[in-house]
């Protein structure tokens, strides 16, 4: 299932900082009204001192009620002595000194008793629901700002977010537009430090693509020029079969044109091979290289045996690899045929089979004329010839074999004959454990 990472950023983000408003604003709105509640009681507290000091003795005095003074009417709060007879019927004479809340016909109200000097007590008390509503209402005063933030951060970060992620739409834009036939590296200026070596990646990856797809537009182009000289040789040769005005003359004309059958046959197989290497094969398998060392053997020997070639095998028996057969078959087939077109008569070929280390390791060994330490590496390209050697050979055989060995995660190399003039074609691949 797909999904955004930048959505999923955005959405983490937004709720992330929604979550966190509303918990400081409920931890801001309960500090605030707590702070307001207890500044409320340092009110009583201070009023009932200035009471005792005798500052409010003529308000107290001065209203309609003996020993009851009205601070502020607005916010509810009253002075009274306990020792007048005038109090409310909610407030009790023997009051002990401290915080109380007691309940009224009107509502609750909050209490505050001092113990005078003299022995009186003073009483400074406010309405609850006044008390309530000074606190909500500073509290609340504390949210706005809150309140106000919560939205610009939001929006910030749906912006940064987005501002983040530009150089990926930018990237992935300037990749759809790109052509598909003739793919070129990103550019990487100015990219973030964790998207960078995504697109060094890709331009790696790219670049790969880049060179497979002008070694196969060379191979094509390659393969075109390689067939086209054996049709039109056949051609000729055909029309030459046609002004044949004997059964001799077209006899002798006949085996020409068989062998350059036999050619443009041979080269056609071996495109197909490596074509089939390069798109892949079945799984690997259990191999038991040993049989299959001797069943290659038993089916090249006619072809050593009309050359006069030595042809032998050395391998152990019951060797089972892990492989995929029908590759390893291609590369031993394409180094023993190499061998066999490029050995002189009267030469011998080895197939040596053995184990070295945790390697299986095949070796074609011939008395042939052998590669030069130069052109060893140009001679794994298609369609590559060495100069100065005989053979009709195509240039695809170590192609076909190298490309192989790699998709069966081996590796080919080329040495020279430990005695006498020859090569030796060394295939290496890691056994299963």
């Amino acid at each position: 299932m797909r999904h955004s990472i930048e959505r999923h950023l955005l959405r983490t983000l937004g709720i992330t900082i929604i979550l966190a408003g509303l918990l400081a604003g409920a931890a801001s709105f309960r500090f605030a009204y707590t702070e307001a509640q207890e500044f409320q009681d340092d009110t009583l507290r201070q009023i009932a001192a200035l009471a005792d000091a005798g500052s409010l003795q003529d308000q107290m005095h001065a209203t309609g009620k003996s020993g009851i003074a009205n601070i502020d009417p607005e916010v509810r709060i009253r002075v009274m002595d306990l020792a007048s007879g005038g109090n409310p019927k909610w407030l009790p004479a023997d009051l002990k000194p401290g915080f109380h809340t007691l309940n009224s016909a009107d509502g609750y109200w909050r209490v505050f008793v001092r113990q005078t000097g003299h022995g009186s007590r003073i009483a400074a008390a406010q309405a609850t629901e006044a008390r309530n509503e000074i606190a909500i209402d500073s509290a609340l005063r504390t949210l706005a700002p809150l309140l106000i933030l919560l939205p610009l951060l939001v929006w910030l970060a749906v912006r940064i977010v987005r501002k983040g992620f530009a150089p990926v739409h930018r990237l992935a834009q300037n990749l759809n537009e790109k052509s598909v036939e003739y793919p070129s590296a990103l550019p990487d200026a100015g990219l973030p430090d964790e998207i960078a070596p995504f697109v060094h990646a890709i331009n790696r990856q790219m670049e790969g693509i880049k060179r497979l797809m002008g070694q196969q537009r060379r191979f094509i182009a390659d393969a075109a020029h390689e067939l086209r000289t054996p049709l039109t040789a056949l051609s000729l040769q055909a029309q030459n079969l046609e002004q044949a005005e004997t059964l001799e003359a077209m006899r002798l004309r006949v085996a020409p044109l068989r062998a350059g059958i036999e050619r443009a046959r041979r080269l056609t197989e071996q495109l197909l091979n490596l074509a089939r290497s390069q798109t892949g094969t079945l799984g690997p398998e259990a191999v038991d290289v040993s049989k299959m060392a001797r069943e290659l053997i038993a089916e090249y020997l006619p072809m050593a045996e009309a050359k006069g070639l030595d042809l032998g095998l050395e391998a152990m028996e019951h060797d089972i690899l892990r492989t995929e057969p029908e590759t390893l078959l291609l590369i031993l087939r394409n180094a023993l045929d190499n061998a066999l077109r490029y050995t002189p008569d009267g030469g011998e070929i080895t197939l040596h089979i053995y184990t070295e280390g945790e390697d299986a390791v095949y070796d074609v060994i011939d008395s042939g004329p052998g590669i030069p330490v130069s052109e060893r590496k140009r001679a794994f390209d298609p369609f590559y010839r060495i100069e100065g050697v005989a053979g009709e050979g195509s240039g695809l055989g170590l192609a076909i074999a190298k490309d192989a060995a790699t998709r069966l995660g081996g590796k080919i190399s080329l040495h020279d004959r430990d005695s006498g003039s020859g090569l030796v074609f060394r295939y290496r691949q890691r056994r299963a454990r």
